[in-house]
């Protein structure tokens, strides 16, 4: 009979009457990382250890509210599966946390505490075109392994004409391979999900569908080594390449219905030959953070953030895309009539170049604002797939009538990074008003209308308008300048809207005069 686990994350109410494996480290010098792909029979041992016990399952976070907190989602089971594998893995929740504490900003948004996934402060993250490495978004599978760079190699092998391991020391030689930086910007495809969970819910794997808002993006000047450099530099592809993906391997571990892998994910060669996918060890200008893959990660070009792999250790050549779980059965595409009642991982396309999407970063919605007749916004664009943002446009009232945002208020343009912009919107109308933003690229693509033309059992890629709701009080209006004045003398402020007045909305003199200049209440007999 499977042992009962609580529902609980802390270590110390996981049960002590399980198994013990152990599964140690594969190599000195790599602390949590445990070599899965290699050994079938330790991978299929793993499973039996797993199935021991009857972990909990995902919290509902879509059906129901969920408490304002932070971190909002814990990942309960998602510590337990470490816990059960032994000493070699207990650790990777606290180390995750520390390195979260460490390397990134305090006001984060914890969208999920282990595997670490967060976001940071809207309004922060598009007041510079390069995203600062304490703001960038972290969207992690499984714990954080501390390798040390001196220890590191980098295997190359599979449909390689000479397979290769690679040290740090050797990748950075310039006299083997040239140097390379590139400006790019990383998007998982759960940006803006919250906006379908909102209106119509999907899958509720709390790791694979978590919450996420706006800030699921983010640039980076990356630095590395193009890896069709490193390929030519291992003697080619065999058969010249054709129809070869280059498959990467993240030290990380990971786990998908009962089973443990290592995180694995593929790109096609001829992503690669365009020299559109960088194994970097730099970001900004400083060594990679361990929370965004130390001491080396991809970076692949216009692509889903998937399949930029961190704490990459090998680099296989293979026939055809990868088989592993991550890219065969998750971050796939389906259409609005799928889901739980007959999605298939064969009926969804998977997903790789991003589309071209943006959001509105302030206001937020529900915001109330006080203005003379316009009101300042600002958000990103960004398109993938080699595609730029070219037009920003931005609607005051649900989507009638747009307005340019001028070039002047647009950040760099880059092949491959979002473009942040600013724009004073004009505003006549108050009460409740409809702003949304929608971006056009280079090819002249743009967004779906709405939420619900985009809408996916998966909960991927919200590339819809993205809308806010915002409360308009115009101060040019007399009549709201009147009130505002009212409420200065009395030192009260009018915000927030749900708060009730404090006094008569008008005199009984006033009324008497309103009403006999409207003829009164009542018509004529």
């Amino acid at each position: 009979m499977a042992i009962d686990c609580k529902n609980s994350g802390a270590r110390e109410d996981f049960p002590k009457d399980g198994p013990k494996p152990n599964y140690p480290e594969e190599r000195s010098g790599w602390k949590g990382y445990v070599e899965w792909e290699k050994y079938p029979e330790k991978k299929a041992d793993a499973a039996k250890v797993l199935a021991n016990y009857k972990f909990p399952g995902p919290p509902e976070f879509q059906l129901q509210q969920v408490p304002l907190t932070n971190p909002l989602l814990e990942g309960v089971r998602w510590k337990q599966y470490h816990y059960a594998m032994g000493n070699t893995l207990t650790d990777q929740p606290d180390i995750s946390w520390k390195y979260v504490q460490q390397e990134k900003s305090a006001d984060m948004n914890h969208v999920l505490q282990f595997p670490y996934n967060g976001e940071p402060p809207r309004e922060r993250l598009v007041e510079t075109s390069l995203t600062n490495n304490k703001d960038h978004f972290v969207r992690n599978h499984g714990g954080i392994p501390e390798i040390e760079n001196d220890a590191y190699f980098l295997e190359i092998d599979g449909l390689v004409n000479e397979p290769k391991n690679l040290t740090m020391a050797d990748l950075q030689d310039e006299k083997l391979f040239p140097r390379q930086s590139n400006v790019v910007s990383l998007q998982c495809s759960g940006t803006r999900r919250i906006e379908q969970i909102n209106e119509y819910p999907g899958d509720g794997d709390e790791l694979i569908n978590a919450p996420w808002g706006e800030g699921a993006i983010g640039t980076a000047k990356w630095t590395g080594v193009s890896l069709k450099k490193i390929i030519k530099h291992c003697g080619g592809l065999k058969d010249g390449g054709k129809g070869i993906h280059l498959e990467f391997y993240g030290a990380d571990t990971y786990f998908k219905k009962g089973n443990v892998m290592n995180y694995v994910v593929s790109v096609p060669w001829r992503k690669v030959k365009l020299n559109e996918v960088l194994v970097a060890w730099e970001m900004n200008g400083e060594p990679l953070p361990r929370i965004h893959g130390f001491p080396l990660r991809t970076v692949v070009f216009g692509y889903i953030g998937a399949r930029s792999c961190k704490w990459l250790y090998r680099i296989k050549a293979i026939k055809g895309p990868s088989q592993a779980p991550v890219q065969k059965k998750e971050y796939l595409y389906y259409t609005p009539q799928v889901g739980k009642q007959n999605a298939m991982y064969s009926n969804g396309f998977s997903i790789m170049e991003m589309p071209v999407s943006s959001a509105i970063m302030t206001p937020v919605t529900k915001e109330q604002i006080v203005h003379d007749g316009t009101i300042s916004l600002t958000g990103w664009a960004y398109s993938g797939g080699g595609h730029w943002p070219e037009r920003v446009e931005v609607s005051g009232d649900g989507g009638s009538v747009w307005y340019q945002v001028p070039d002047e208020n647009l950040s760099k343009k880059y092949y491959h990074a979002w473009r942040t912009w600013t724009f004073d919107c004009p505003v006549d109308a108050e009460g409740w008003l409809e702003f949304c933003v929608r971006t056009w690229d280079n090819a002249l693509n743009t967004q779906p209308t709405y939420v619900r033309s985009a809408w996916n059992f998966d909960l991927h890629v919200t590339s819809s308008c993205h809308r806010i709701k915002i409360y308009s009080i115009n101060r040019s209006k007399p009549a709201t300048a009147a009130r505002l004045k009212q409420l200065e003398e009395r030192g009260l402020d009018i915000l927030p809207i749900t708060r009730p007045l404090e006094f008569d909305l008008e005199s009984d003199e006033h009324y008497a005069e309103a009403m006999e200049a409207m003829g009164g209440r009542d018509p004529e007999e």
